[in-house]
């Protein structure tokens, strides 16, 4: 039996085996499951290669408390220093398989967790999974004949000189922006956000985003609603609820809404929610003993800070060394 198994292998489960490790539980007794073939899978897809992976998001301040550490850092950095933890600490990871059950045993501090490829017992389980991994999407329908170029990311395809549409109002939607307006790229681009100004970027991502319009690298349209796509002889055609907007015909359209935790899956493990999230305790353990929610997932709507993942994952092992590993 695990002292603890992790699901997923991005910064929340990595650093939360790192901190395992380093309160003294041995490597074969920390167990990570990714569905993935790789890890940190959503830092791979979502960001671009040149872009930086920022350890102060949505105003988090990056103070470290535990083990792990990050400094802003390029993609490249931040993968590197992952892949350092990983082989420093010895850490166990099954790629590729995807957890299907979580059973808590009735009369002992015990689950069963079974996926698509076995079954383990641990005393204790921390879930790491980012909210990345299923994108929002929009309320109107997509018409099939336009679907590959609508897009939830920008590393799917190669765009360049083309004429693009980003919608959405948070730091990805800049970072889309910054990317595709590189003068390498040779593209224009348009960013539709349904508020009259951006309020949820950290300050980087929006000087960065009002400089590119200062320069009409990138156009701004701010109180835009967008009420239907339509097909343009196969291009995607914005129709914009304002009289205000002109619809717009693009080669691709771009949504950078944010992405949404796997509500159904946690509820069916029997964790409680308030509304839209997770009803959490001390250490951010759930009302099942021993069960505790990482990253994203402790931080609701204010998620998406590597900072914020690496320190929940110190606090919630903490509590589970104190409580349940007799640990100091």
């Amino acid at each position: 039996m695990y002292e603890i198994i992790i699901i997923g292998a991005g910064p929340g489960g990595l650093s939360m085996a790192v901190e395992a490790r380093t309160f003294g539980v041995p490597a074969d007794k920390v167990l990570i499951l990714e569905r993935a073939s790789e890890h940190s899978y959503t830092i791979k897809k979502y960001y671009p290669d040149n872009k930086l992976v920022t350890a102060n998001f949505k105003g988090f301040t990056p103070v470290c408390t535990g083990v792990m550490c990050l400094v802003d850092s390029s993609k490249h950095e931040t993968i590197s220093y992952l892949d350092k933890m990983i082989n420093n600490y010895n850490l166990n990871v099954n790629y590729d398989e995807s957890v299907g059950k979580i059973i808590k045993a009735e009369t002992e501090q015990k689950f069963t967790i079974v996926t698509d490829k076995g079954e383990y017992t641990s005393k204790t389980i921390a879930i790491a999974v980012g909210i990345l991994g299923k994108p929002n999407k929009p309320s109107y329908k997509i018409p099939a004949s336009i679907k590959k170029r609508i897009l939830f990311d920008i590393t799917t395809i190669e765009i360049k000189n083309s004429k693009v549409l980003v919608v959405g109002g948070g730091d990805s939607a800049s970072e889309y922006c910054q990317f595709l307006s590189e003068d390498s790229e040779n593209n224009e681009v348009i960013l539709s956000y349904r508020r009259k100004t951006v309020s949820r970027m950290n300050d980087i991502n929006k000087d960065s985003l009002l400089s590119l319009a200062g320069t009409q690298k990138v156009r701004l349209q701010f109180a835009s609603n967008i009420e239907k796509l339509s097909d343009e002889k196969g291009r995607p055609k914005v129709h914009f609820e304002e009289d205000n907007y002109e619809d717009e015909v693009s080669d691709y359209v771009v949504y950078a809404l944010g992405g949404t935790t796997p509500e159904n899956f946690l509820k069916t493990i029997g964790i409680e929610f308030n509304g839209p999230d997770p009803v959490l305790k001390e250490g951010y353990e759930t009302n099942i003993p021993g069960l505790f929610l990482l990253g994203d997932l402790s931080a609701g709507k204010k998620g998406g800070s590597i900072i914020w993942a690496f320190n929940s994952a110190n606090t919630a092992m903490r509590k589970i060394c104190a409580e349940y590993l007799q640990k100091q």
